[in-house]
């Protein structure tokens, strides 16, 4: 696996980069989280993803970010009465092994079949806290999709969708579709993060050698603006860069960036820039 173009064959091998992410936090005496199943599940694939990557980007400091976000987020949802959590695109993440979640929580993981087989074989020792459901499901197929959102909120009235790093790898007609889905009664919130247009720009040049085969296509100019055109009200945005540093986890050379003016979230425009967000229902 010399070859950093080969590292990543598909936008499900970036599981792997993120989960060694989270196995190097948690290694960290003053974690932010706690994962001890990350470095099993990022093996010597993610291992090799990460050695690969230039030097100024080793420091994962976006993905900490999001991770302690959206653990956060999710938390203060089900204390707000979320009735069960939907994580598309699911990949290699272990919140119902990791987080405190009340044993009868539903918590329903959708990805594609290959990646799920070998995620629940890495963890045939391992029990969740949650009752968890992992159902196979190509979500760019508008009727898998929509069957699945019938079978996964079946009996919910105030669920969480989450989409970590997902909208990155989707063209803007399959993020609308999908926001067309999500935007069901029974959801509550949508979850996500997204960069913008700079962003873009900077990864797919960067990290070219290791994103050939996934590169960053989502990137709307008007940030925010683009979900709340889709008729979602945002509850909460934050830069994953400003929360890096709130969270000591941005590197020293970079610190100088966040002191500057931030970029307007409604209109990022070229600039390095992404964020997570908190959505709901324009009506909600």
């Amino acid at each position: 696996m010399s070859d950093a173009g080969h590292l990543i064959t598909h936008v499900s091998d970036t599981a792997r980069w993120t989960a060694l992410y989270r196995a190097t936090e948690s290694a960290r005496a003053d974690a932010l989280f706690s994962d001890p199943l990350a470095e099993r599940l990022a093996g010597e694939q993610g291992r090799a993803i990460v050695a690969s990557a230039p030097v100024s980007s080793r420091n994962g400091w976006w993905l900490i970010a999001r991770t302690k976000i959206i653990d956060d987020a999710i938390a203060d949802a089900i204390a707000n009465g979320c009735d069960r959590v939907l994580n598309l695109a699911a990949g290699l993440d272990t919140r119902p092994y990791r987080l405190d979640l009340p044993a009868d929580f539903p918590w329903i993981e959708a990805d594609l079949p290959q990646l799920l087989a070998e995620k629940t074989q890495l963890l045939a020792d391992q029990t969740p806290r949650c009752r968890l459901t992992r159902l196979a499901v190509d979500l760019a197929e508008p009727r898998a999709r929509d069957a699945f959102f019938a079978e996964a909120l079946d009996g919910a009235t105030k669920a969480l969708v989450l989409t970590e790093g997902l909208l990155h790898y989707l063209d803007d007609l399959d993020v609308t579709a999908l926001s067309e889905s999500i935007k069901r009664p029974e959801v509550a919130w949508w979850l996500l993060d997204f960069g913008g247009a700079g962003l873009k720009r900077l990864m797919n040049k960067k990290m070219a050698g290791i994103l050939e085969n996934a590169p960053f296509k989502f990137a709307p100019d008007n940030g925010l603006a683009y979900f709340e055109d889709l008729g979602w009200r945002v509850l909460e945005a934050e830069s994953l860069m400003v929360a890096a540093n709130r969270f000591r986890r941005l590197p020293t050379f970079m610190r100088p960036v966040v002191w500057a003016p931030q970029p307007n979230p409604r209109h990022p425009g070229r600039r390095v820039w992404n964020a997570a967000a908190l959505l709901t229902h324009r009506d909600g």
